[in-house]
């Protein structure tokens, strides 16, 4: 199918639509983009502020802009003044980098709670700020861990969250995809038709139910036996990525297409090639449902930049997730030996503000929701720990354990 081009198409106004944000300048960003545009169902839509092209499908519009992906601040709010459209949530496509060069497949909420007024955020946002975190990241951890896996990238690649950190600026729920953490990664196809296939399902493109509203709070313990819906959606999308991979052949005769065997759902797309539309749906895997009414909330508080005991707890249990504080956005400054006892308030830093800003916006991501803070107990020292127990207890905090989150 052919990417449609910037040419204008008239924007039926909707009353809410989700934004995917990608750059053209970010390989991880643009190649997802692209693998999802060549999915059916995709116009091209209006062009914002005369440089960022715009595809609409259904309630979903897909910007591209040239930019580094933290450089571009509002685009929910810019969206809304030009189009009169209401933005319900942002979902960005970027790329991870990490010493290790380890590759993966990474979700994380944005914002940098923990900088004070004055100081230049190296990596876009606002002193201060952290926008609400889209309620899609656990259930989708769980979805993207169910499709890299059928795509043969695990072990390979980790698939796991980040730490709350950059920007852009956003006022609506939020949330970034990523592939790491190398060029040699960031242009990997099928890691890029791993986030394509992520978004597609879990917006409800291929036509099933989208994965992760908080409105209908059915959050996402994998169920194995999908649901003849769900599983006919998924399908109708698998034939049309195989006409895409015919087309592409045909285009570039290029010999090794026809034995593409990328594993999907179950079946050898390389047979498929021939005849996409021999399809069945007994020849497909099952899709991942959510099922759980559970309206708990996980804020996570304390760890490295992955999170790993945070991570531990969302993809056993399934819960809902909210902004994930690591220990750089808790600054505390030691108050040396004492021989009484260390209060909060004795203890300077921005790491009160930081968690109180991380509260508020996952109660703003979650309305109605029970907010539970889980700490990394382990990643701080005693003083630490105690300093922020009570700090959670003078803001109404409560905390929680793994098996509350159930």
């Amino acid at each position: 199918q052919k990417i449609p081009t910037e040419s204008a198409v008239s924007e039926k106004p909707a009353k809410m639509v989700k934004l995917v944000v990608a750059t053209t300048v970010d390989p991880a960003s643009i190649c997802p983009a692209k693998e999802l545009l060549a999915m059916p169902g995709w116009q091209p839509g209006t062009t914002l502020d005369q440089c960022i092209r715009s595809f609409s499908n259904g309630d979903v519009r897909l910007l591209e802009h040239d930019k580094g992906i933290v450089e571009e601040d509002d685009l929910d709010q810019r969206w809304e003044n030009a189009t009169g459209q209401t933005v319900d949530e942002v979902i960005f496509l970027s790329k991870h980098t990490a010493v290790s060069n380890r590759p993966a497949l990474t979700i994380h909420p944005i914002g940098v709670p923990h900088l004070k007024e004055g100081d230049v955020p190296p990596q876009g946002g606002k002193p201060g700020w952290a926008a609400p975190p889209n309620p899609r990241m656990g259930p989708w951890m769980i979805l993207l861990n169910k499709i890299a896996e059928s795509h043969n990238l695990i072990p390979e690649f980790e698939i796991t969250f980040e730490a709350t950190h950059h920007g852009p600026v956003t006022t609506k729920p939020t949330m970034f995809i990523e592939i790491g953490s190398t060029e040699e990664y960031w242009r990997r196809p099928d890691a890029a038709q791993v986030v394509a296939l992520l978004v597609w399902e879990g917006l409800g493109l291929g036509g099933g139910p989208p994965v992760g509203n908080w409105s209908s709070k059915k959050p996402h313990v994998v169920n194995e036996a999908a649901t003849e819906q769900n599983m006919i959606s998924y399908l109708e999308h698998e034939k049309a990525f195989l006409k895409y991979k015919m087309v592409q052949r045909d285009q570039h005769d290029n010999q090794e297409a026809n034995q593409l065997a990328l594993p999907g759902s179950g079946f050898d797309r390389g047979v498929n090639l021939v005849n996409p539309d021999s399809v069945n749906l007994c020849s497909a895997s099952p899709m991942v449902l959510f099922t759980s009414a559970n309206n708990k909330v996980l804020l996570g508080i304390g760890g490295g930049h992955y999170v790993p005991r945070h991570t531990d707890v969302i993809k056993k249990d399934g819960c809902w997730v909210g902004q994930l504080l690591s220990g750089y956005s808790l600054p505390m400054e030691d108050p040396g030996p004492s021989k009484g006892k260390v209060n909060a308030q004795d203890i300077a830093g921005t790491w009160k503000h930081s968690i109180r800003a991380a509260y508020d916006a996952t109660k703003a991501g979650f309305p109605g929701g029970e907010i539970l803070a889980h700490l990394d107990q382990k990643s701080f020292k005693s003083w630490q720990k105690n300093a922020i127990i009570e700090f959670l207890g003078a803001q109404n905090i409560k905390i929680g354990k793994p098996g509350d989150f159930r």
